[in-house]
């Protein structure tokens, strides 16, 4: 009865992280250009402005409601380079970890218990927990994996919690690109048609990564199929 309620539990979770997900793209840019006019104010706030979007930003990585990039374009628009980078990446980990730390202390004892039903399931869960840091740095790249899908995803796995924050920090580079890109234009939104470069560059890179990511997943489980075969 408890796994049971356990997966109903990560199905509520996981359906209202999608719908999250779905109305982001919706209504996303509307929320940003709304940090964007009220920008002002935000800086007038000092102190009391930065925790605000720190919590927004929070938020966003935790339940999906914004892209994040957006945020961080509206980051450097609102504070400038170096402070709306500090912020919004204390923003993304802090949410990076919540999520982490709720799917593994809630969610993960469910998958145990599935886990152990199946020997091929337990091996890839193993094997995903031994490929570590690797995974999670191009699960952070590749733009087709919603950042807070794949935080929750990584608590459910074997993945420990000092490979799963050395990858994540590969998404700060990115970051930083969209903060800069607000910082470079009035308006903030306005600047990523400026410079295509910078996004024919997250592009490409989010391209690769995703390839690689198929050919490591793929091969993860060619492996694990072998094995569950020898034994």
């Amino acid at each position: 009865m408890r796994l049971d309620r356990r997966l109903i539990a990560a199905g509520v979770v996981l359906a209202a992280l999608t719908l999250a997900a779905v109305a982001s793209l919706y209504a996303g840019s509307q929320v940003a250009g709304y940090i964007l006019a009220a920008r002002d104010r935000l800086r007038d706030l000092g102190l009391s402005g930065w925790l605000v979007f720190i919590v927004l930003q929070m938020l966003a990585a935790l339940v999906g409601l914004l892209p994040a990039s957006l945020l961080g374009i509206a980051a450097g628009a609102v504070f400038g380079v170096a402070l709306g980078f500090g912020l919004a990446s204390a923003g993304v980990l802090l949410g990076a970890g919540i999520a982490f730390g709720l799917a593994r202390s809630t969610l993960r004892p469910a998958i145990i218990g599935l886990l152990a039903r199946s020997a091929t399931l337990d091996r890839f869960d193993a094997a995903l927990g031994r490929d570590g840091w690797r995974l999670v740095l191009l699960l952070r790249i590749s733009p087709v994996m919603p950042f807070s899908l794949t935080s929750y995803a990584l608590g459910l796995s074997a993945i420990g919690i000092r490979d799963y924050a050395l990858g994540t920090l590969a998404a700060l580079p990115a970051l930083l690109l969209y903060v800069s890109l607000g910082a470079l234009g009035a308006t903030g939104l306005a600047a990523t048609r400026g410079d295509a470069s910078l996004h024919a560059a997250l592009f490409l890179t989010g391209l690769a990564a995703t390839a690689l990511l198929g050919v490591r997943l793929g091969r993860i489980l060619l492996n694990t199929r072998a094995a569950v075969l020898r034994s």
